[in-house]
């Protein structure tokens, strides 16, 4: 509010502004005073895990409404002050893409940050964002962090006195934007179009939103439109020629990193056209003039190639996709070096890890062989002692050998590269590895590369973070699976043996399938399958536990139904929320014979030579851990020389579209054993009959021949 209404509402004429504009006031003093040629002020939500923007100055819509909502634990500059209730300070986009690499590819173009949370005692109400250009201002002065400092308290107190007297101020569900504009002149805008038109060139003037506000008959003629045609309204919205990404993107630089600009493009007559924005607190002003050398040959050209740094936040934000997706370090530098390489001219890149003090290389990509053989399991270089600045947190980046060789006195030269940026994966402010590009030529790094790369460095140590806890996650659960299946099985006169186990496809959890052959007498023996429900460690520690009982059931002389009896009730009071199919199978050898009880299994299948083969279709019981007191059955059935019985678990038979009863009755056709094959090839050749396309659980099988 200006003196004049101020003066006007102590006398009644004009009502005392609200606190919301009170606070609107108090975000334009801050960016106005300062130097500041953007502000934006958010409030903490009810449940205080949002920040959400009530009102901004500067800021294009489109940008607004994409950082409107931010939650507290995201690693952005103004949840990162409101979560450590501090100011904070970043120089220029390379400073951004360190802190938060997402916001430095959302927003790359060159501007100094200032974040301050809006507190007061112990209640944190919000913060508030300032800009300025990109390098003009190192470090915020002394009065301008004492202009900060009074505004959060002034704001503070706005925000505490709503909330005490019962009207918490809360922000609008889409951020306004604050006008620094004066009302308008109609004559004060003649005397400025008439001094313009007497230019040569062609000027007009836009909004931050894009908006054209003032516009000369030159421009209007440069462009083949008119003035009423043009005005208020965007731009590229009203001249379709214009609509181009890389003019754009010129735009919002120009508005967010209040920097001159500039962009050629074709009007609709094939002429082109040169235009220069130059940046101010309410808007752009636009030079355009012809270019020399006029025209497009024999078409008309509407489009100028998109700027290099338009395709670089393009593929920098389709990498962040594709990365989301990575499960191992190979593959996370096999994304980067195809979205990357190309990009900026790169010949090779690395991922380097160390352990004991030697380096490892985890994954390459341009390298030759001998080039890792010569560095994996080289001591760790270390820098110059006299580089006293040396931060293994900071990326570096040498433009030549020399330059690298004075960094790193005992540098090892690969493959002659020549240049070399260096990308510190940093998760947690802890380095846990480093990302190398290599040149095979000397490269300048601009400042623009600079900070895409230092922001590409932080999705990159994101997603090797992540392969990295899937690769120990998956061993590990890998590792507990196997140890809990039979290493080797029994060998018992008159009974061979086969099976196979295979785990889930990579990407998939660990599962709970099992196999065990108890040698129960000299003559005696019980085969067991099963699968506990779920894919993960929890799954595959039960499993162990289920195999441990059915094995001490077996042991102790209980029959087949009585052995799932006692192991149900055991797992009833262990897991009661997950649930174990299983098949227990005992042979009496010296009979003939085979007794079966089943808990909800798939049925086995017996097959002899010269005969069909049969779906043994017992009547099973409730699966384990279903009921306390469930019982299940046992029937006996004959077991002949030369028989071979088939127990298997569901990844075996399991098909997108496919019935149970057709899957078991197709793997029924094709098991058809022959007279003299080795069961181990027989195993092999049903599991060699799943589309590994399609498998998404573990299978295990498990074969028998009297």
């Amino acid at each position: 509010m200006t003196g004049a209404r101020r003066a006007e509402a102590a006398q009644g004429n004009v009502a005392p502004p609200s606190r919301s504009s009170r606070l609107d006031e108090l975000l334009i003093d801050a960016v106005a005073s300062t130097g500041a040629h953007i502000g934006a002020t958010y409030l903490m939500d009810e449940d205080g895990t949002v920040l959400r923007m009530d009102a901004h100055l500067g800021l294009p819509a489109l940008i607004a409404r994409a950082w409107a909502r931010i939650r507290t634990n995201d690693p952005v500059p103004i949840a990162m002050t409101v979560r450590r209730r501090r100011l904070l300070w970043l120089a220029g986009l390379e400073d951004l893409a360190r802190m938060s690499p997402a916001a430095a590819l959302s927003l790359p173009y060159h501007f100094a940050v200032a974040g301050s949370p809006i507190c007061s005692g112990d209640t944190v109400w919000g913060g508030f964002l300032l800009l300025w250009p990109g390098g003009r201002v190192a470090r915020l002065s002394q009065h301008q962090l004492d202009l900060i400092e009074d505004v959060t308290a002034r704001m503070a107190g706005v925000l505490q006195e709503a909330a005490e007297q019962g009207r918490p101020i809360r922000p609008e569900p889409q951020p306004r934007a604050l006008d620094l504009r004066p009302e308008a002149d109609p004559k004060a805008d003649l005397v400025a179009l008439d001094c313009l038109n007497r230019l040569p060139e062609g000027y007009c003037s836009l909004d931050t939103e894009g908006h054209v506000t003032l516009l000369t008959a030159a421009a209007a003629d440069l462009l083949r439109s008119s003035t009423s045609e043009l005005l208020g309204r965007r731009l590229w919205d009203a001249l379709p020629w214009m609509d181009d990404p890389a003019y754009v993107d010129r735009y919002r630089a120009a508005v967010v990193g209040s920097q001159e600009t500039h962009f050629t493009a074709h009007n609709p007559a094939g002429q082109q056209l040169s235009f220069r924005l130059f940046p101010g607190l309410t808007g752009i002003s636009m030079r355009i003039t012809p270019s020399a050398g006029a025209r497009a040959p024999g078409r008309l050209a509407g489009c100028a190639e998109r700027s290099s740094k338009t395709v670089a936040l393009h593929e920098m934000l389709q990498l962040a996709t594709a990365l989301s997706r990575a499960v191992t370090a190979q593959e996370v530098v096999d994304l980067v070096a195809d979205h990357v390489m190309p990009l900026y001219n790169v010949q090779a890149l690395c991922i380097l890890t160390s352990k004991g003090g030697r380096l490892r290389v985890d994954a390459s990509r341009g390298y030759s062989k001998a080039a890792i053989e010569e560095f994996d399991g080289r001591p760790v270089i270390l820098p110059n002692a006299a580089n006293h600045s040396f931060d293994a947190c900071q990326p570096a980046f040498y433009s030549t050998w020399d330059e690298l060789r004075r960094a790193y006195p005992d540098a090892v030269r690969s493959d002659d590269m020549s240049a070399w940026a260096f990308l510190p994966l940093v998760t947690s402010g802890h380095p846990i590895g480093t990302c190398i590009l290599a040149y095979d030529r000397p490269h300048q790094f601009s400042a623009d590369e600079r900070a895409t790369l230092t922001a590409l460095a932080g999705l990159i140590a994101q997603a090797f973070e992540r392969a990295r806890l899937y690769d120990v996650k998956h061993q590990l659960a890998q590792c507990l699976q196997q140890s809990l299946l039979p290493r080797t099985l029994p060998e018992i006169p008159g009974l061979e043996l086969a099976a196979r186990y295979l785990p889930a496809m990579p990407g998939m959890d660990i599962g709970g399938d099992f196999y065990d052959l108890i040698r129960l007498s000299g003559t005696m023996a019980a085969a067991v399958i099963g699968d506990v429900q779920g894919h993960d460690m929890t799954a595959a520690a039960l499993m162990g536990q289920v195999r441990t009982a059915i094995h001490a059931h077996a042991t102790a002389g209980a029959t087949p139904g009585e052995v799932l009896a006692h192991t149900n009730r055991l797992l009833c009071e262990l897991a009661p929320d997950r649930f174990t199919s299983c098949l227990y199978i005992s042979l009496d050898l010296r009979k003939r014979t085979a007794c079966l009880a089943s808990a909800g299994h798939l049925p086995p299948l017996l097959a002899r030579p010269g005969w069909r083969t049969q779906i043994l279709d017992h009547s099973p019981g409730l699966l384990l851990g279903v009921e306390h007191d469930a019982e299940y059955t046992t029937s006996e059935l004959p077991l002949p020389p030369g028989s071979v019985l088939a127990l298997y678990t569901d990844g075996l038979i399991e098909e997108p579209g496919v019935g149970l009863g057709e899957a078991i009755g197709e793997l029924a056709e094709r098991f058809t054993p022959s007279t003299g094959e080795p069961l181990h090839d027989l195993a092999e050749s049903l599991i060699k009959g799943v589309a590994v396309e399609q498998r998404t659980d573990d299978i295990a099988v498990l074969l028998c021949r009297t």
